[in-house]
């Protein structure tokens, strides 16, 4: 087995010194409990907070790895009488670390997962990734990694245009740009 990356020790710091953060993704699912099943029962998420809107015709759950006040969250949304919904390809995937990406995807099997990408090291690189699709057809990578206190670690977006992108998220949230790739084969 591939050994896991190591975290890069400024990213941890980082977040010490900057309080902001993301809070949550709010994404509509068909069939409410099916996807809560998936989430606890194979990522290892723990349902927060769980409510019913029936004024307006809907129902959410926010599920994560530690409380909202300190951990970014999911927020799945059922609207009464919708089973689908069209992704669309601006959304890419959500990222898992994992201290063994091998097991998490067996398990995964086991509970009638589906795989798209069997565990393994990334092209050119060292880093074991997988991927898989939940029941309402998002994406999640399983990236290896050594502990870390916030395993829903990144959110993949496509966009347009890669540098007026760039400018928004540093000046208008304030974010600091980690890394930059350009992966041609990979366009939609």
């Amino acid at each position: 087995m591939a050994e896991a990356a190591p975290v890069n020790a400024e990213l941890l710091e980082w977040p010490k010194k900057d309080k902001r953060r993301l809070l949550h993704a709010v994404y509509r699912v068909g069939d409410l409990d099916r996807t809560i099943k998936f989430y606890t029962e194979c990522f290892g998420m723990k349902l927060l907070r769980k409510r019913d809107v029936p004024e307006e015709k809907y129902s959410n759950a926010f599920l994560g790895y530690g409380p909202e006040e300190s951990h970014f969250v999911v927020e799945l949304t059922y609207n009464y009488g919708k089973s689908s919904y069209d992704i669309g390809t601006g959304f890419g995937h959500f990222a898992i670390a994992t201290q063994d990406v091998y097991k998490m995807v067996e398990d995964i099997k086991a509970k009638g997962g589906t795989v798209t990408r069997e565990p393994g090291p990334v092209k050119g690189g060292t880093t074991v990734i997988a991927f898989v699709k939940d029941p309402d057809g998002y994406i999640f990578e399983l990236i290896q990694r050594g502990a870390t206190p916030e395993p829903l670690c990144q959110v993949m977006l496509r966009v347009g245009d890669l540098e007026r992108a760039i400018k928004f998220y540093e000046k208008a949230l304030g974010m600091k740009l980690l890394r930059k790739v350009d992966k041609p084969n990979y366009k939609v």
